[in-house]
């Protein structure tokens, strides 16, 4: 099978993978294509899916926005920001594009493959951005918000851990009531070292306000302080 076609193939199965066809399919070859790659095959600067980042990078983040806008109503200009870019880190980034394996697919050099490139944060996340870029050109707004409402936001919601809830909460608690303090509790401690389990309370004052359970403790106490925010938010 020629270079070519490999390609062809490669987008074909990407397309299933993400859940969406593309009328020009050489968008997505070109939103799986590093930079490592073009110059190996001495191909044009702006064949890499550099270009095609820095748009999607701009849909992410218009999309994001309008999110935590409508999801979080209480939070102020300042924590709204802090959320979002929590949400489009290149950590949560990261772990979507392994959730729909776009390291498999991706056109790298030969350095950066035998370098583990494929399991990079940064050029994974870089290749998701890229892809919602090829999106939008393709299919418009509507599809690209589709896109990262599905295989972005939905992910990043059932894990919740890459919001930086215990600024956010501790910023909340200080604007309600100066002298109240948040404390963090391990209540258990569980399974190998290879695979632990911890449970941590957190409370404001003395009353618990949330309860985590994380493979580390710093993931447990984010989602103690999320079900604090959450709790907070109620409360009002």
């Amino acid at each position: 099978m020629s270079r070519r076609n490999r390609q062809e193939a490669s987008v074909s199965l990407l397309e299933d993978r993400i859940g969406y066809k593309f009328k020009n399919p050489s968008l997505l070859l070109q939103a799986i294509t590093h930079s490592s790659y073009a110059n190996e095959m001495k191909m044009r600067k702006e064949s890499n899916n550099e270009r095609l980042e820095f748009l999607g990078d701009a849909v992410l983040e218009l999309v994001t926005s309008e999110y935590v806008f409508e999801r979080y109503n209480d939070l102020s200009e300042g924590d709204l920001t802090k959320l979002r870019a929590g949400m489009v880190c290149e950590q949560a980034l990261s772990s979507c594009a392994k959730e729909l394996n776009i390291g498999e697919y991706l056109l790298l050099g030969k350095g950066e493959d035998i370098s583990g490139g494929r399991m990079r944060d940064s050029i994974l996340s870089d290749a998701l951005e890229a892809i919602i870029g090829a999106i939008y050109l393709d299919g418009g707004f509507t599809s690209a918000k589709e896109f990262v409402q599905k295989n972005i936001l939905n992910q990043i919601e059932d894990k919740e851990l890459f919001f930086d809830s215990k600024t956010i909460l501790q910023e909340m608690v200080q604007n309600e009531n100066h002298k109240q303090k948040i404390r963090y509790k391990l209540i258990s401690e569980e399974g190998p070292d290879h695979n632990k389990s911890f449970t941590i309370a957190l409370y404001v004052g003395n009353k618990q306000y949330g309860c985590g359970v994380g493979r580390t403790k710093k993931a447990a106490e984010q989602e103690a302080a999320l079900q604090a925010i959450k709790k907070l938010q109620e409360n009002k």
